[in-house]
C-alpha cells in the first residue's frame, strides 16, 4: 500500500488543479474553447514531474526507471480517472447543456452522448499520462554507468 501512496496523493492534487482551471474557465464562459484544455496537459506533465523527483529522491541509489515510471503513470490515471468522474457529473448534473454548447462552439452538428463524451475525456488523459510519463522518465532515468 505504501507503493500507492505517493502516486494516489499527486493524483489527487493532479485532479484537483484540473477540476480547480475548468471552474475557472467556466467563471468566464472559456470552457467549451477547445484551446484551453491543451494548458490540461502541462498541469498534467507538471503533477508527474513532481511525483517521479519525489519519488526518486524517497528512494535515493535504490531509485530504477520502473519505480519512477509506475509512479507517474498511475499518478496520471488516478487523476485521469477522478477528472473524468467530475466532467461526468458536470455534464449531467451541474451544466445539462455543456456538451450541446461545446460542440456548437466547433461548429459541428455530431449527436454526442454523455458516455462517448466521458470516454473521450478519459482517452485523451490516459494518453497524455503516458505519453508525459515517457517524457519526463528521459530526464530522471539513472545514466548508465
Amino acid at each position: 500500500m505504501k507503493k500507492f501512496l505517493l502516486p494516489l496523493r499527486f493524483g489527487i492534487a493532479i485532479s484537483g488543479s484540473l477540476i480547480g482551471y475548468f471552474l475557472l474557465l467556466s467563471l468566464f464562459g472559456l470552457h467549451t474553447n477547445p484551446f484551453y484544455s491543451f494548458f490540461n496537459a502541462v498541469i498534467l506533465g507538471f503533477g508527474i514531474f513532481e511525483a517521479i523527483r519525489i519519488k526518486r529522491l524517497e528512494h535515493g541509489p535504490n531509485y530504477t526507471y520502473s519505480t519512477g515510471f509506475s509512479c507517474g503513470l498511475i499518478a496520471g490515471f488516478i487523476a485521469t480517472i477522478i477528472f473524468s468522474i467530475f466532467m461526468a457529473i458536470y455534464a449531467t448534473e451541474l451544466n445539462p447543456d455543456f456538451i450541446n454548447s461545446l460542440l456548437t462552439s466547433w461548429d459541428n452538428h455530431f449527436k454526442v452522448t454523455i458516455g462517448t463524451f466521458i470516454f473521450v475525456v478519459a482517452l485523451m488523459g490516459f494518453a497524455t499520462s503516458v505519453v508525459s510519463t515517457l517524457t519526463i522518465m528521459q530526464l530522471y532515468k539513472n545514466p548508465k554507468k
